[in-house]
């Protein structure tokens, strides 16, 4: 008994020396971690060098002891120090690694090299080994080695593919654009789910325009090699909307469709894609493609709605307005409601007709009864009523009846609260509080949607309200903005004669007030819209010579362009304004456009 107890107090005093030794320990590495960060190197490196003599300790102060000694050259003793941890701990590589860049550090290749492969080949067969060194590799900043690593692992695993997405990276990191978009592209192939990713990766890792054709030019051949895998032909067409080559991603997309037996529900997308970017002609094609190829498709009557939209919106932007043309559509829209009556497409066609009576054909009293019809219709989702509300609204706006526009505007808002209805509403209210003067009550409804809305809205909203900001303040009495807002409801009524008259003397009221570019800005789209071409050049100019660092210089300058381009048919000058558009504003909005369109009158050759 007095052997056993005596054994027990043996073990009880070394288990409570181990733990007032541990506890000593932790404090020290504590301690020396402190002196390191604190740039007492002498005291760090001397605690260090006691807690690495008990092996445990290692692990805690390895980072910061081998950076210690690194950083003041001692390499002898890092490699000292760095046998005995190896020694110690044979299956963690990470000393072996820290090892080699010690050698590396020095400039002993040789050796650096040797570690190196020692280490790549020690991984054998093991994908989790090959993947956990590589890694390593990527965090100590030798992403090639780990390349070499996951070629390895793609050779054993005998799938041609496999690694694509770290192989990427590093390419990507070490700025191989070429095998970078090799690997993105087998990775899209193995994983189609993720085709999206590769997309924006793709998008912001690519800034040249020659790395967009070298990805073209490998999708192409890619699809010619591969014509059963769409995943090719949805990035080839991807690459073509970039540039906005709406023709070729046509015909991509047509090919496409007609493998998978898609209907044309992928060549509608694009056709939409093509009209929210102002490509009227392209949108045009392809939304008939469609309404030629596929009459009893469920996408048909989408097709045939939007082909009429596309033909609207190329009228409605060629100036002056053809009134004849828009009566014809009109008419289209109405042929379309004859032959779908109470479907979704029918009924937004007849919303669509509303509109052009109103604004185009000036018969303001059939668009309200087609707009009540459709408010009443049973049939009608509720947000399509709404949008009919929040357009009976306009009209009412147009025919001097406010009172009537506010009440419908603010049932849309109560109705579909914190919603883009709501949010429409809320900016149309906000507008009339700015055509009747209340510039205050504007902004307050203003300033809530610069937040919280869709970024179309948002941005309407952030360009009203600065308008009311930078223009309010020389005047209290705000009599100029007042005088100016009228103008802008005027500009709205269509009463386009009544606007130039008041701008004209709000120019020679106030010859230095802070409206003058917008006053100019104005009237240069009222006689654009006239088909007075040579007047508005004029303003733009005038607005250029003095305010083109000011916030519509880059609007005023991309529009001249766009004159001459599309108005004018002036390429010579158009290429003039756009070469110097991408000088002046190279952080504008439309810098994209601008490019394209200078390399287009340029004679580059656009796929």
């Amino acid at each position: 008994m007095k052997q056993i107890l005596s054994l027990l107090s043996i073990v009880l005093i070394s288990s409570l020396n181990i733990l007032a030794q541990n506890a000593n320990d932790r404090n020290s590495i504590r301690l020396a971690n402190e002196y390191y960060f604190q740039g007492e190197i002498d005291k760090a490196q001397d605690l260090f060098k006691q807690l690495v003599k008990r092996s445990s300790n290692i692990p805690h102060v390895h980072s910061n002891y081998i950076k210690l000694l690194s950083s003041t050259s001692q390499f002898s003793e890092a490699e000292k120090y760095l046998g005995k941890a190896i020694s110690k701990y044979p299956t963690n590589d990470l000393y072996t690694l820290d090892l080699a860049l010690l050698y590396k550090t020095q400039e002993k290749n040789d050796k650096y090299e040797k570690e190196i492969q020692s280490m790549i080949k020690k991984t054998g067969d093991s994908p989790n080994r090959i993947l956990g060194l590589a890694q390593r590799f990527i965090r100590k900043n030798i992403p090639e080695k780990a390349l070499i690593l996951y070629q390895k692992g793609r050779r054993l695993a005998k799938r041609p593919f496999a690694y694509a997405i770290q192989m990427a990276n590093i390419h990507r990191i070490t700025g191989n654009k070429d095998a970078m978009i090799d690997e993105f592209l087998n990775y899209a192939r193995e994983n189609p789910r993720r085709v999206s990713y590769v997309k924006n990766v793709l998008q912001n890792s690519l800034t040249e325009e020659e790395e967009f054709d070298k990805l073209e030019f490998k999708l192409i051949d890619l699809v010619q090699d591969n014509p059963d895998e769409s995943i090719y032909s949805d990035l080839l067409i991807w690459v073509y909307l970039q540039r906005k080559d709406f023709q070729s991603a046509f015909i991509q997309a047509r090919a496409l469709d007609k493998r998978i037996d898609g209907e044309g529900a992928e060549i509608i997308n694009l056709g939409s894609i093509a009209l929210a970017n102002e490509a009227y002609e392209d949108a045009i094609k392809i939304f008939d493609y469609v309404v030629e190829t596929y009459p009893k498709s469920p996408n048909y009557l989408f097709a045939r709605r939007m082909s009429i939209k596309a033909q609207e919106e190329k009228v409605k932007n060629s100036f002056p307005v053809n009134l004849e043309e828009i009566s014809q559509l009109s008419k289209k829209y109405q042929l379309l409601y004859d032959g779908s009556k109470n479907t979704n497409h029918g009924l937004e066609a007849m919303r669509s007709k509303a509109q052009l009576l109103a604004f185009y054909l000036n018969d303001l009293q059939q668009a309200i009864t087609v707009l009540t019809k459709l408010i009443e219709n049973p049939r009608a989702a509720r947000s399509f009523v709404a949008s009919c509300k929040l357009d009976l609204g306009d009209i009412y706006l147009l025919s001097d009846t406010p009172w009537e526009s506010t009440l419908l505007y603010s049932q849309v808002e109560k109705s579909f609260e914190d919603s883009p209805l709501a949010y429409r509403a809320k900016l149309k209210n906000a507008k009339l509080h700015y055509y009747n003067g209340d510039f205050n009550l504007a902004k307050s409804h203003l300033d809530i949607l610069k937040i919280a809305t869709t970024r179309e809205i948002s941005n309407d909203a952030i360009s009203l309200s600065l308008l009311i900001t930078n223009n309010s303040f020389l005047d209290t009495a705000d009599i100029p903005l007042q005088k100016y807002a009228t103008t802008d409801l005027l500009i709205y009524q269509n009463k386009d004669d009544e606007a130039l008259s008041t701008l004209e003397k709000l120019l020679q009221e106030y010859p230095n007030h802070s409206l003058k570019d917008e006053i100019y800005w104005s009237m240069a789209k009222i006689y654009r819209r006239r088909g007075d071409l040579e007047k508005s050049l004029e303003l733009l100019e005038k607005l250029l010579l003095s305010y083109d660092t000011d916030i519509l210089g880059d609007d005023a300058y991309y529009t001249v362009a766009q004159i001459y381009e599309n108005d004018l048919k002036n390429k010579v000058k158009a290429q003039e304004y756009y070469g110097e558009f991408l000088k002046k504003y190279p952080g504008s909005v439309f810098i994209s456009e601008a490019r394209k369109n200078f390399r287009k009158l340029r004679g580059d050759v656009i796929n």
